[in-house]
């Protein structure tokens, strides 16, 4: 069972970019798709960003152009940077690996990390 640790979150003024890291509790080679989502209370969580093992990536509409996600095996670890930020894009970002064809995730959600876009 993997654990994931997200950290880089922050205040960040509106046009600014952040990177975000998370740390995983087993090797992630071994993981199909990693995922980058992000939850604003009272609305649904939203996979903003997914990577397969094979390195292929999607983005939601939301935040295609402006986002990169990318995985170091070696450190266990799964990026998401941002450029671009819009106060839209404040939330708490969580990474997990989603089921195939499905809403659900593989693995218990950890802390996330805060990001708030505001002048």
């Amino acid at each position: 069972q993997a654990q994931f640790v997200e950290s880089g979150g922050g205040l960040v003024r509106p046009g600014g970019s952040l990177s975000l890291s998370c740390a995983a509790t087993k090797s992630i080679s071994s993981i199909d798709v990693l995922g980058w989502y992000r939850q604003v209370p009272g609305k649904a969580r939203e996979l903003v960003a997914s990577i397969e093992s094979s390195g292929s990536t999607k983005y939601a509409d939301s935040v295609k152009g402006r986002a990169t996600i990318s995985t170091d095996n070696a450190k266990n670890t799964v990026y998401l940077h941002m450029d671009s930020l819009k106060p839209e894009d404040t939330a708490n970002y969580h990474c997990n690996s989603p089921l195939r064809g499905t809403s659900l995730v593989l693995y218990s959600w950890g802390q996330g990390t805060q990001v708030t876009v505001s002048s």
